[in-house]
């Protein structure tokens, strides 16, 4: 059976900007062949079985020649599989897309394009600058400024010169002066606006606003490099007035995230649309406990229990899939009542269409100990981590509440390594974000013995993560409540100060 290829467009960078789509694609891909500077958030998209082929392709280096790359698609497709080539930017725009399918077409293979979001418009819009302008510019041309080792640029810069409108030249930072001198010498105007966006859309994101006949002195001063996007014309002076991205709260800040990777989504998403660098440090991993007779028992007897009570989402998913697997659902709860500790556990139980009927008003587990004691008037199941926090069941036991401990499943770490890490932390101040005790001591773990941690800025959901950033030395801000929300306010509160 003959497979099928699509090329993806994935846009300039930031993961946002792909479309739905290419999103739809990825997630039905059996194969994806990947460029770099791809997100690493779009790979996350993959099935856990799909192949991943990294072509790396970068300027004037290719680890595997386009003519290898075509070859790829087509043995993949040949063997029935459903692939995907992820591409930056537009698969038609410079991105040799045609030439892919070129060898697909010649041997029957069915493809399909989903364009991209290309730099060219992405990355000025990203830097303030509207590549047209009914008072400025009134056309936009599309220039490659990438030329083969050796070769001269093949622009018709007198063309460019005398069409006027915005020039944007993708690919072109290592022969910028040869541009700017070219369309100099073709009659444009010294003081012709124009503009040099180093990594557009990504929190890295740098710029250089000048005039053309300064524009490579003052690219090649501010150590600006590939990959970058040329604006050349009167709407690159726009920028500093229209320049919303580097206006982001966030915009120049670095945080570390260490929540487990499944669940870092919410929050690294939030915190890059206030325009953080995110760095990616999982420090810990849920796993499930798949064979767990005392979990099968007490399932299997749960109108025995007054309540059940989740601390956390993972909790409530170990919970009802074992409930699943012994042939059962929601309606073996019957009249039992659920507790959650806080408002993403009880959202967890919302995507299953229960709602909990407890929440404390402050989300740690001595609120939900001291509630259900008010309120339970039978045994409570604790379904939950196997190196939870002792104070639930201490508290539940000083106020008499029956209760069954059930470890559903084992906080694992993952043993990140520290090698890209340890250059932020002796660059200055590290801002850290936890979300509970367990990613402290992983956090802290994954370093060499000896860590200076006097520079981390522990930035934490509550005040029992609080204590255990105190115990290793680290500096702490806590959170107003243990949310995410409360967590991402916390950091825009120390940001400002």
């Amino acid at each position: 059976m003959t497979g099928k290829v699509t090329l993806v467009g994935a846009g300039p960078g930031d993961p946002g900007l792909l479309p739905r789509k290419g999103e739809a694609a990825l997630r039905a891909a059996e194969v994806v062949v990947y460029d770099r500077l791809i997100a690493p958030e779009l790979l996350e998209l993959l099935p856990p079985t799909a192949e991943r082929i990294d072509v790396g392709k970068e300027a004037d280096h290719h680890p595997v020649p386009q003519w290898r790359i075509n070859e790829i698609l087509l043995e993949k497709a040949q063997e029935g599989k459903n692939v995907v080539r992820l591409k930056g930017g537009d698969p038609f725009l410079f991105g040799r897309g045609g030439e892919e399918l070129d060898l697909l077409a010649q041997h029957h293979i069915p493809f399909e394009v989903v364009p991209g979001v290309t730099s060219a418009l992405a990355v000025p819009a990203y830097a303030g600058i509207p590549v047209t302008h009914r008072d400025y510019a009134s056309s936009l041309h599309i220039v490659t400024g990438h030329a083969k080792a050796g070769s001269p640029l093949q622009i018709n810069f007198r063309a460019l010169a005398e069409a006027g409108g915005t020039c944007v030249f993708l690919m072109g930072v290592s022969a910028l002066e040869r541009i700017c001198d070219g369309l100099l010498a073709a009659g444009m105007a010294t003081e012709t606006s124009a503009a040099v966006v180093e990594r557009g859309t990504l929190p890295g994101q740098r710029k250089i606003v000048s005039n053309l006949g300064h524009l490579a002195e003052e690219t090649r001063r501010a150590d600006l490099h590939s990959p970058a996007v040329i604006v050349v014309g009167e709407v690159a002076a726009l920028s500093d007035r229209f320049d919303w991205f580097d206006m982001l709260p966030l915009k120049g800040r670095t945080v570390v995230v260490t929540r487990p990777k499944r669940r870092a989504g919410a929050l690294r998403s939030r915190l890059r649309e206030l325009g953080a660098d995110v760095v990616d440090y999982p420090c810990i991993e849920t796993v499930p406990r798949l064979e767990n007779p005392l979990l099968e028992q007490c399932l299997a007897q749960i109108s025995h229990y007054d309540w059940v009570a989740f601390t956390s989402s993972a909790g409530v998913e170990v919970f009802f899939d074992a409930l699943w697997r012994l042939g059962l659902d929601s309606r073996a709860l019957g009249g039992v009542k659920l507790a959650a500790i806080g408002p993403s556990t009880a959202q967890a139980l919302e995507a299953r269409h229960l709602r909990a009927d407890f929440m404390p008003t402050v989300y740690d587990t001595e609120h939900l100990a001291l509630g259900l004691a008010q309120r339970t008037n039978g045994p409570v199941l604790l379904p939950r981590a196997a190196l939870g926090s002792p104070i639930l069941p201490r508290v539940l036991e000083e106020q008499g509440v029956a209760f069954t401990d059930v470890p559903v499943y084992d906080t694992v770490f993952p043993g990140e390594h520290a090698d890209a890490l340890l250059p932020l932390l002796a660059a200055g101040e590290t801002w850290v974000t936890f979300t509970s005790a367990s990613t402290v001591r992983g956090f802290v773990g994954s370093l060499p013995e000896g860590t200076d941690l006097s520079r981390v800025l522990g930035l934490c959901i509550g005040p029992q993560t609080a204590a255990e950033c105190a115990r290793h030395g680290i500096r702490t801000r806590v959170a107003r409540e243990a949310t995410v929300p409360a967590l991402v306010e916390l950091i825009l509160k120390v940001a400002g100060e």
